[in-house]
């Protein structure tokens, strides 16, 4: 048994975090004593290990954070088969932004090169969404303010290129590594005024400046961390023989 002391110490977090957690049911509910004190036990440990594991990065594009926090909110409710489902999906949505995350460096680095390798096939907006899964609204909103424009049909439809669905590529990962769409149009119309291979434009404050690759090598770092550990959360439910309390994990 564990005072609130104890088990905040034991995970490396405040104990007013422990506090939150159990407000959250990320933990299941605690038993008081008399005069009460919380008293915790080998399951609130390990549902903190699951919790403090999950959230360990910030990634939050592509509705990640969410995928985490689902993971947490089934062990908090001792649900362990669930959050071993939600686990293996969270890490397999992970992998999918990592290899998009990958994609958008090597467009990025040909875009800068000059060297894009365009293909004649043309796309309507309802592939557009299909094929990068965005909606038509986040679409609207890039050519609203000006990241994006997209030739027409003479009946007035819209024609998307393979130039056009490079460059929304490279918005969507600039976009999830919390860059705004206003830094994110600066790097576009540096880049048509000089035709330097290393293009630095000023991305996150006046006076800073960074090169663009670079930009989405941060993102690659993060969501690497965030597949790791994506990773220890399914060990740790893998686990059970380790705890004296059943997991409810099927093998």
């Amino acid at each position: 048994m564990y005072s609130t002391k104890e088990i905040a110490s034991l995970v490396n977090v405040h104990p007013n975090t422990v506090r939150i957690y159990e407000e959250w049911k990320y933990i299941s509910l605690v038993p008081r004593t008399d005069n009460g004190y919380r008293v915790f036990s080998e399951l609130h440990l390990f549902q903190l290990q699951i919790a403090r594991t999950a959230f360990h990065c910030e990634i939050i594009q592509g509705h990640s954070r969410a995928k985490a926090r689902a993971v947490v909110e089934a062990s908090g409710k001792k649900d362990f088969k669930l959050a071993f489902k939600l686990a293996h999906d969270y890490l397999a949505h992970l992998e999918q932004e990592y290899q998009r995350a990958l994609e958008a460096i090597q467009l990025v680095e040909q875009w800068l090169s000059g060297n894009e390798s365009l293909s004649n096939q043309t796309y309507t907006r309802s592939e557009v969404t299909q094929l990068l899964n965005l909606s038509s609204e986040i679409l609207r909103n890039w050519e609203r303010n000006g990241l994006l424009t997209v030739p027409r049909l003479p009946n007035g439809y819209r024609m998307y290129t393979e130039r056009e669905l490079n460059r929304m590529k490279i918005i969507r990962s600039l976009r999830a590594a919390h860059y705004s769409m206003s830094a994110i149009l600066r790097l576009f119309n540096t880049a048509e005024r000089s035709k330097e291979l290393n293009i630095k434009v000023i991305l996150d404050t006046p006076g800073e400046y960074e090169d663009i690759v670079t930009v989405t090598d941060r993102l690659i770092h993060s969501l690497e961390e965030a597949i790791q550990k994506a990773k220890e959360v399914i060990q740790l439910l893998e686990s059970k023989n380790n705890y004296n309390f059943p997991l409810l994990v099927d093998k």
